[in-house]
């Protein structure tokens, strides 16, 4: 776990670090005795070899746009798009159905057990439930749960409404 999280934040660092340095053109990467790396602008030890950054005549700002936005052209229209027999998009529309509707059974399921547990808004005490404070907590919890499900079986209904 830490392993990966580290992994990601090292990853994003040395993104924003080449982004930010590539107006210098100069960014090295170093490797200690203890397998760290770290990336600088000056390469000051022997552990330390340059990155080869290319030298882009817009700003970083305009180059990331220009990634992140496709470039129109014939590849990009509507014409190049893959297309699906009518068979295998049938298929798809009665798995995508039949996957909803368990979701729903289930859900639905999941809100009957609710409702059963809140009780019209008192449920069963327990027996750690001493503090009257902690017991409506719970039913807070409950309700906040029973809303939940409700807006769940809503957008699923809704989604089913739209198949057919």
């Amino acid at each position: 776990m830490k392993f990966s999280v580290l992994a990601a934040l090292s990853g994003l660092a040395c993104a924003a670090f080449v982004e930010a340095a590539s107006a210098q053109d100069e960014v090295y990467v170093c490797v200690d005795r203890n397998g760290i790396t770290e990336y600088r602008n000056t390469g000051i030890s022997k552990e330390c070899r340059k990155l080869d950054i290319p030298a882009a005549s817009a700003p970083a700002p305009a180059r990331r746009a220009a990634a992140v936005r496709p470039a129109a052209s014939a590849a990009t229209s509507a014409s190049a798009f893959p297309k699906v027999d009518g068979q295998a998009q049938k298929a798809r529309d009665s798995d995508r159905r039949q996957i909803l509707q368990n979701e729903l059974r289930m859900e639905e399921g999941k809100l009957a057990s609710l409702k059963t547990d809140y009780n019209n808004g008192e449920p069963e005490r327990r027996g750690d439930e001493r503090n009257y404070a902690k017991y409506q907590e719970r039913a807070a919890s409950m309700k906040d749960d029973i809303a939940r499900a409700e807006s769940n079986v809503e957008a699923l209904r809704r989604e089913l409404a739209r198949l057919r």
